[in-house]
This record gives C-alpha cells, sequence and structure tokens, in this order.
C-alpha cells in the first residue's frame, strides 16, 4: 500500500507490503527511479518480510530537496524515516544509489543484513579524458559567463550541461543536478570498514555504471562482506537475471523470510 509521510517539512511516498510482525526491511531504489523500479525486489522479500520502499527525496512521488544535498543529508532523512515509523532493526536493501545510503547507514546504525545491489559509492578514478572535460567546461562557463552575465548566463551553461550531460543528469531537474553531481563524487570507502552487518554484494559484470571492481573494493573494506556476480548482466542485475537474483536474496534472507512463518 503507497503512502505518504512528512519529515523535516518534505513528503516522501513510500510502499509498505508484506506481513504484519515480520522482519522489516527498507528498499532504496537507484538514481532517477522510484520504488516501482525495485518493485520485482519487493515482490521477493515481502513474502516472508515487511517491506518499506522508499521514493527518495527527488524521486518518483517525494518532494525535492530544499538544498544541493549530499549522502549525509539522504542517509539522515531514511534515519528519520526509520525512527518516526518505528522500524526496529531493519535489514537495508539498496540498489546503486540506494546502495550509498545503504551503505552510511548501516555504518553508524545496528544492522542486522545489508544487501548492495550494483551499489554506488565508491569514487571512480579519473583519468585524463575526464579532467579535459572538466576545464574544458570550466573555460566554455566562465566564457559565457562573461559574454551573457551572470543570470542569463547562469541559464545558458544549465542548457548547455543538459545538453552534454549523462541521460540522468539531463532528465533530472537543475535543483536534482546539482545534487547528483555532488554526491557522484562522494568516496564512502572510509566508513566501510564500520559495517558490522552481515552483508551480501549483488553485481552484474558488465555493469559500466559501478564496475564489478567497486564490489571486489567493498568485499575487500567490509568485514563480513560476501560477492555474488552474474555474468551477461549489467547495471540492473536483479532485471536482467531475475530467477537467480531471487535464489540468491532468499538464500541470504532465508532465516528473516522464514521467521515469520514458524512464529
Amino acid at each position: 500500500m503507497e503512502k505518504d509521510i512528512v519529515i523535516d517539512g518534505l513528503k516522501i511516498r513510500y510502499d509498505e507490503t508484506g506481513p504484519e510482525g515480520a522482519p522489516a526491511v527498507v528498499l532504496m531504489h537507484g538514481w532517477g527511479c522510484d520504488h516501482t523500479t525495485v518493485r520485482s525486489i519487493a515482490a521477493t522479500l515481502e513474502q516472508g518480510m515487511h517491506v518499506y520502499s522508499i521514493d527518495l527525496p527527488g524521486h518518483g512521488r517525494s518532494d525535492e530537496p530544499d538544498g544541493v544535498w549530499g549522502i549525509e543529508d539522504f542517509t539522515r532523512l531514511v534515519e528519520k524515516f526509520i525512527s518516526t515509523l518505528g522500524i526496529v532493526q531493519p535489514v537495508l536493501v539498496g540498489h546503486s544509489f540506494g546502495g550509498r545510503i545503504s551503505i552510511l547507514l548501516s555504518s553508524r546504525n545496528d544492522i542486522p543484513k545489508v544487501v548492495l545491489v550494483d551499489s554506488a559509492g565508491v569514487k571512480p578514478k579519473r583519468g585524463f579524458t575526464y579532467y579535459r572535460k572538466v576545464y574544458t567546461f570550466k573555460l566554455i562557463k566562465n566564457l559565457i559567463m562573461l559574454i551573457y552575465g551572470k543570470e542569463k548566463g547562469k541559464l545558458k551553461v544549465e542548457a548547455w550541461r543538459g545538453r552534454k550531460g549523462s541521460a540522468d543528469y539531463r532528465n533530472s531537474s537543475p535543483v536534482m543536478r546539482a545534487v547528483m553531481s555532488k554526491c557522484v563524487n562522494e568516496d564512502l570507502c572510509h566508513v566501510m570498514p564500520r559495517i558490522k552487518a552481515s552483508t551480501l554484494l549483488i553485481w552484474g559484470e558488465d555493469d559500466t555504471a559501478t564496475p564489478l571492481a567497486d564490489a571486489k573494493t567493498m568485499e575487500r573494506l567490509i568485514p563480513d562482506a560476501g560477492l555474488v556476480s552474474f555474468a551477461g548482466c549489467g547495471h540492473y542485475s536483479f532485471l536482467d537475471n531475475p530467477g537467480g537474483f531471487r535464489a540468491v536474496l532468499r538464500e541470504f534472507l532465508k532465516n528473516e523470510m522464514k521467521s515469520k512463518t514458524n512464529q
């Protein structure tokens, strides 16, 4: 059932499914998506767990952030979501951007298990081509501002970035573009060793958004982590190999999913 909750003045949409009294799980989607994108994951989890699937701020039917948020801001909101609804020791499942929040949240809270699906969180290594693009953009930006002035120049720069940016960037509002630019450069490797939860990493071996090398870094840094990767799958491994994904997820959470039936 879809519901709304207001946290710090922001309306947050979430879908709540699964048996009452069952172990809780908070499910978080990736950038540019909403809770419907990970509906197949929720359908697996709700067979034995109580699922809270969130539209993160600026996504789906949730309000946009009131400023240029970083991962800390998103994580604090999810922490308040959990506290406000009285959710006790939830399992965290995060895809891509949702994985970033899962990493930071589980590094400082009592979380029993975490599932990171093609998760972001390792800052990409930048080569010459990237820095050439960055400095080219800065040069063009300064020229545009000089020619058109501050206000009109800002509009021209934003339009140019929208044409040249990634699909996620182009499809975002100006506020969410700024948020994305900030979040994508945040490296969470330093908090990974603090995660005490048993952690499952599920990855597509052909993922180009968050490469398999990122998963191997997380497996090395998170004390109790294990990696399962699927050949021929990309950034949405749960959609590319739904059968394999369900089997791995059920095995990892088998104790939580059967606890309700044993009551």
